[in-house]
């Protein structure tokens, strides 16, 4: 009976909006039924049910009195508490205008409304993360800043404008109705040119395969350091994220740093490559990269930068290489990558059976996963950063979108190949069979206690995609020294990290389970973690030497960098 009322409402929502549609094209999580089960379960519990019931009314009927006061002169407290990080209720109208305090009042009591009862009607902790998932979306687009005529900062614009604002919002508006599937536009992209300001390290392919290009990049010092080292990206995202624009980039950074960087470049997936596997991704990308990078500088040691899930495969390749008795890995770094995904934060809403099932029904009948889809649901996890700050700036504002490279890379997205998204989600985010140390790859099952290497293992403080936490236990699975960096900024601002007055991090070795404890005994350097990363990565990268030929007889260069992979 939910699931059928909640499938009718699926069907209403797509024609309701685009905020709605958002919502409804990636509830194969099944949020909506969470939902409708948490509401259920509280209306079992009829004590804390009345209670917050009892508590909205009483914050309702308290603020019209508490803001004519205030308009008065008198400085009450307000009934519901204004969280100060809510960028939403900056403008000073909010306080100081009776109506629009009441306002946000009535909007804040709801929301404090909504998190009782879900608190009340908990039970399964997936289950719960999904409906409030669901209704903070909701809240976040029934946010009374979303809307002209209940937003004191958008009204004020079309006074100071003479409507000229209004009207380029419409504008916007209806741009992006035609164009952008009624989604406010994140980013201008039209100063941005891959292999201009964007990826623009120079370098040269060397190598292609079905999977992926490989970039060597060109060295700008005299000498480098004996070691090389292989950049592994996610390819649920385009590798740039590591080479994003010059002066931002962490490659030109290690580039600079005398570095011999190589980085790999994924194809973007189509129906065609429906069959391949997370094996495919092991041999075939960094394993068959060590092999070109090999014959080409003829090192004996590769240090390995990985990040998210290419740093998850990374964590393979090293544990797969040690059960074969190669040792060609030299030092391995992580960046937000998840090892342990026994607390996987926010995306362990989207991995149950029954989500997991929906998704890969919907795979087999395409051969991928949509980029779109997957970007729609990183979209929600932080919808009111992603969404409804362009519904205002956009629409209600008439600005036009801002020019940020990291919005750019974000907007690029990319597909994923059916069989190797369902093995990953089921053997890591549903079995958690890497860190069991149950995972077979290649025929081979992978143990990461058994690595010996130095680990460098980055975290970013606030990292939804990867919690911070989750990426400290990787000190606990690998079997060598590890160092582990606490950074400023997110998911990725967190990566594209570099030196300046913000920046700060926090790093010492790995000191047990408990994250907050080796938090506690630690303090905030100012600065980046790129720094810190050079230090310890110099100490085990060898001598000082010529820098290698650009390519070999065997590899030699076929393109200029970024390549072909990264356009598509």
């Amino acid at each position: 009976m939910t699931e059928t009322a909640w499938q009718a409402a699926e069907s209403a929502a797509a024609v309701l909006g685009p905020e709605a549609d958002v919502l409804a094209s990636v509830d194969s999580a099944g949020l909506g039924q969470a939902t409708l089960a948490a509401l259920w379960r509280a209306a079992l519990q009829p004590g804390p049910t009345a209670v917050a019931t009892m508590r909205f009314w009483t914050s309702v009927a308290m603020a019209g009195p508490v803001a004519t006061a205030r308009w008065l002169g008198l400085d009450l407290k307000p009934p519901v508490h204004v969280p100060e990080t809510d960028k939403r209720f900056a403008d000073p109208t909010w306080a100081e205008n009776p109506a629009f305090f009441a306002l946000r009042q009535g909007y804040l009591a709801a929301s404090q409304l909504t998190h009782d009862l879900l608190a009340s009607g908990a039970g399964d902790a997936v289950e719960d993360a999904k409906a409030r998932l669901a209704t903070g979306f909701l809240l976040d687009a029934l946010a009374p800043t979303n809307f002209l005529f209940t937003n004191p900062a958008a009204l004020k614009r079309v006074l100071e404008t003479g409507g000229a604002s209004l009207a380029r919002g419409t504008r916007n508006f209806v741009s992006d109705l035609f164009t952008n599937g009624g989604r406010p536009r994140q980013v201008d992209t039209r100063p941005f040119r891959i292999g201009e300001n964007l990826a623009a390290t120079p370098g040269k392919i060397v190598f292609k395969n079905n999977l992926m290009e490989l970039i060597q990049y060109a060295p700008q010092t005299d000498q480098v350091r004996a070691v090389p080292v292989l950049a592994s990206p996610p390819w649920i995202n385009k590798y740039y994220v590591m080479d994003l624009a010059p002066g931002r980039s962490f490659l030109e950074w290690a580039v600079q740093h005398e570095r011999t960087v190589f980085a790999i470049s994924y194809r973007n997936p189509d129906p065609s490559m429906s069959g391949v596997t997370l094996d495919d991704y092991l041999i075939h990308g960094p394993r068959e990269a060590m092999d070109v990078i090999g014959e080409i500088t003829g090192a004996q040691k590769i240090d390995i930068i990985g990040l998210c899930l290419g740093g998850a495969l990374t964590a393979m390749l090293a544990a797969y290489l040690t059960e074969k008795g190669d040792d060609r890995i030299g030092s391995i770094t992580l960046l937000n990558t998840l090892l342990d995904y026994s607390e996987p934060g926010v995306l362990g809403a989207f991995t149950d059976e029954k989500t997991v099932a929906r998704l890969e029904r919907q795979m087999a009948a395409k051969g991928v996963l949509d980029g779109r889809q997957m970007a729609g649901t990183f979209d929600i996890l932080r919808a009111n950063d992603l969404i409804f700050s362009y519904v205002v700036s956009n629409w209600l504002m008439g600005q036009d979108p801002p020019a940020f490279d990291i919005l750019a890379w974000n907007g690029d997205s990319t597909r994923m190949p059916a069989a190797m998204h369902s093995f990953y989600l089921r053997s890591l985010y549903m079995r958690n069979e890497l860190a069991r140390g149950e995972l077979e790859l290649a025929g081979q099952r992978l143990s990461l206690s058994d690595v010996r290497n130095d680990t460098y293992v980055v975290g970013a403080i606030n990292d939804h995609i990867v919690p911070w936490h989750g990426s400290y236990k990787t000190g606990g699975l690998m079997g060598g020294n590890v160092r582990y960096v606490l950074s400023s900024g997110g998911h990725i601002a967190g990566i594209v990290n570099p030196p300046g007055p913000k920046a700060w991090y926090e790093a010492a070795d790995y000191a047990g389970p408990d994250p907050e404890a080796w938090r506690r005994a630690n303090s905030k350097h100012r600065g980046s973690w790129w720094e810190d990363w050079t230090a310890w990565s110099d100490a085990r990268a060898g001598e000082r030497m010529s820098p290698p030929a650009m390519g070999s007889k065997r590899h030699r260069a076929i393109a200029d960098a970024p390549g072909e992979y990264v356009l598509g």
